[in-house]
């Protein structure tokens, strides 16, 4: 009697990206999550990448289509019919894939809240290179030629360079300048539309000199005359300004004065205990001023965590970085309790257990959930400080 031979059906695995500059830590990737099964791939349009990134596409859709359907990890791949961050939702509902998979940089709770829904597996890859290979990265290659523009990322005293918050109470507002390792989002709380002025400027790189001086040109270039919506100067310091910095507000746009820290053993100290999650990018046209509660009380409290926070940094005391960067984003989410939807306190909620302390990148909501935490966080990114130069 014949015998029937049982045919394994591999599972269906399904990868998202914009894959712009394939390079070879992608096909790494791809070969890596091929190993769970067969390797379907989406592909963010050329206006998903205008809407998130802020720029144009260096490869259209259809060139990028073409060479990731070229590799031979590659089961199909099509271009997501979807926009924005989750471009791909709609895909991922017709294909229903067993398996879906990111890296630590495209790593998010809303994709776990569609894989949960689904019931889809849910993996995060590190970015691991093939053997004998250099880690590469979009990013990298990109700033190789182009724009080394740092981003910001505030710690503490988010509103406070606003004069109808510092009018009642002075107080500082605390900064790292960021390595463009990473493209983050538009929208999200990272200065990228301050950043996004500079390169109108300097498309490559700050000017050579003194770095409060760029951010003080920087500030006027962004707050022309007839500006309705003055931004906050701490976007601008904290872009040209490295390392670690504080800059103290009394009623007036500008700081009336700044204090940088670029010891080496802080910086690392930061960079091993902060994390960054991705959420989504700001909804546009989101009303933050129509409920505000801008007081003496919340001003005050505002004030005292940023004290709190530096005195901890430098003292790198994990524990009372922890508690004053908390209190102050409970100051600001006093005053702007627009800022946390309901969704974005979700998140919250699945990391509280994971971390010490969490605040949103900048103070429109949205972005980004920055973690303190003992310990490194699945699924979550690492951020590089920039140093100062010896020039």
């Amino acid at each position: 009697m014949r015998r029937g031979i049982m045919k394994t059906v591999k599972k269906k695995v399904l990868v998202s990206g914009c894959y712009d500059l394939m390079h070879a830590g992608h096909v790494a990737f791809f070969k890596e999550a091929s190993s769970y099964g067969d390797l379907y791939v989406g592909i963010g349009s050329d206006a998903t990448v205008r809407d998130l990134k802020g720029r144009e596409p260096v490869n259209s859709e259809q060139e990028r289509l073409f060479m990731v359907q070229s590799v031979r990890y590659v089961k199909e791949a099509w271009i997501n019919s979807g926009s924005g961050f989750l471009d791909f939702e709609a895909d991922m509902r017709e294909l229903r894939p067993d398996i879906l998979i990111v890296n630590e940089e495209g790593s998010s709770q809303a994709k776990i809240a569609i894989c949960t829904e689904l019931d889809i597996d849910y993996i995060v890859l590190n970015r691991v290179p093939e053997p004998g290979l250099p880690a590469r990265s979009s990013t990298a290659i990109r700033n190789s030629s182009a724009c080394l523009l740092p981003y910001r990322l505030d710690l503490a005293g988010t509103w406070i360079d606003q004069p109808y918050v510092s009018k009642y109470a002075s107080g500082w507002a605390i900064t790292i300048s960021l390595e463009p390792i990473v493209e983050y989002n538009e929208r999200s709380g990272m200065s990228t539309s301050t950043r996004n002025v500079a390169r109108k400027y300097w498309p490559h790189q700050l000017p050579i000199g003194h770095p409060e001086k760029a951010a003080r040109m920087l500030f006027h270039f962004e707050n022309g005359p007839g500006k309705d919506v003055i931004s906050g100067a701490q976007d601008a310091i904290g872009i040209c300004m490295p390392g670690l910095n504080r800059h103290f507000y009394e009623g007036e746009y500008w700081p009336a004065r700044i204090e940088s820290c670029n010891d080496e053993s802080v910086l690392s100290w930061l960079e091993d205990h902060l994390y960054m999650v991705t959420l989504w990018p700001r909804e546009p046209g989101l009303d933050l001023l129509g409920t505000a509660k801008i007081d003496p009380q919340g001003a005050r409290l505002l004030s005292e965590a940023a004290d709190g926070c530096w005195e901890a940094i430098l003292a790198r005391d994990l524990d009372a970085f922890g508690k004053h960067y908390l209190d102050s984003f409970h100051a600001q989410t006093r005053m702007f309790p627009a800022m946390v939807s309901a969704d974005i306190q979700e998140v919250i909620d699945q990391y509280s257990d994971r971390a010490l302390a969490w605040k949103l990148s900048g103070a429109g909501g949205g972005g980004y959930l920055a973690l303190v935490a003992d310990e490194p966080v699945k699924g979550a990114m690492k951020l590089k400080i920039r140093r100062k130069t010896s020039v």
